[in-house]
């Protein structure tokens, strides 16, 4: 039994812990720092019990990281000097940008 997951993106960088809906109610599955969307946790034991009655399956639960869509002025400030730190340039420099930019050189 698969079930997804929400979680933040601050959940996914700095780590926490999520509560998730199983068979039997409820499971804590605590979030390690970096964890990146896809990921996939197994809870033992709390999956779809067997067809002769001796135990459970597991649940795997795959968390996908929420992008946020309405940011304020200061979220946005704040991500784009995070983004700083890590080097990243506004506007990308993907292979579609440096041609444009090679071609207007040449015009």
């Amino acid at each position: 039994m698969i079930v997804e997951e929400p979680i933040s993106i601050t959940q996914a960088a700095l780590g926490g812990e999520i509560r998730v809906p199983t068979l039997k109610g409820h499971a804590k599955i605590k979030i390690p720092p970096g964890t990146q969307s896809g990921k996939t946790f197994r809870l033992k034991g709390c999956g779809i019990p067997h067809l002769h009655g001796y135990g459970r399956g597991d649940q795997l639960v795959r968390v996908v990281v929420k992008t946020p869509t309405n940011l304020t002025d200061r979220q946005k400030m704040l991500l784009r000097e995070l983004a700083e730190t890590f080097g990243e340039k506004r506007g990308g420099s993907g292979i579609f940008n440096r041609v444009v930019n090679g071609v207007k050189e040449h015009l």
